[in-house]
């Protein structure tokens, strides 16, 4: 079986170099701690080369920006390279947001290929803002929907108490207490707009109708709401 190669930070620079000399530039390796550098003119295009995409990487690529605009970082194009994957777009955001330009180098055989990506710009922040403008109201209004800080920061594998489930646990509260309620008095009570959609569905199974219109706690929503003990200490206290 044939040994496979393995690749150099060198091996990136010649399809660089052929890709830009065609272009009419002329190109250096290896000038004042700078991989490639690449003139016309007044033209100064910076590269620099890792076999990964690292911090270490950008780092380096950001502080060539002192001497230019136009700095790129090129790697190898990854064995498995899905542009639509959510890794590889959040890779390409950050690149973006860094306002760095991207080159993927490809292998195969004794072919060498070189792409641009995206070419270094200005990343214009109030664009992506707007872009975005739908999750950042979905945040507030998950916030709002919240009456405390029920979870902690950096938790892994543990529940999150979500403003829905903490709309549940309010309304499994006053059912416990009150033993029947309707959603119009469980609203009256201050539940929200949102009470007869979570009696109906009951995602939880913690609420049980015995009647039309009225609700009461079901035996699956006495013993979880025992889970719940901080959250129902605050709906006691107020």
């Amino acid at each position: 079986m044939k040994e496979k190669i393995k690749l150099q930070e060198s091996d990136l620079y010649k399809p660089i170099q052929s890709h830009f000399i065609r272009e009419g530039y002329e190109v250096y390796g290896e000038v004042k701690d700078c991989d490639i550098a690449v003139v016309k003119d007044d033209e100064l295009i910076i590269i620099e080369l890792k076999l990964n995409l690292s911090v270490e990487l950008l780092i380096q690529a950001t502080k060539r920006q002192r001497l230019s605009d136009h700095v790129y970082i090129a790697v190898p194009k990854p064995a498995k390279y899905n542009p639509r994957s959510k890794r590889w777009r959040d890779i390409c955001q950050l690149v973006r947001r860094l306002e760095l330009g991207l080159i993927l180098v490809s292998f195969s055989g004794n072919r060498k290929n070189m792409e641009i990506i995206f070419e270094p710009a200005p990343f214009n922040r109030q664009k992506s803002m707007s872009q975005n403008k739908r999750k950042r109201q979905e945040i507030l209004k998950e916030i709002d929907g919240r009456s405390a800080d029920f979870n902690i920061g950096g938790s892994n594998q543990t529940q999150i108490m979500t403003a829905y489930r903490e709309n549940c646990i309010q309304i499994a509260y006053y059912l416990e207490r009150a033993g029947e309620l309707s959603p119009k008095a469980l609203k009256e009570m201050g539940t929200g707009k949102k009470t007869s959609s979570i009696l109906t569905k009951n995602y939880y199974g913690w609420f049980c109708r015995v009647q039309r219109g009225i609700y009461v706690l079901s035996e699956k929503g006495k013993e979880e709401m025992k889970e719940y003990h901080d959250l129902l200490e605050y709906y006691n206290k107020n």
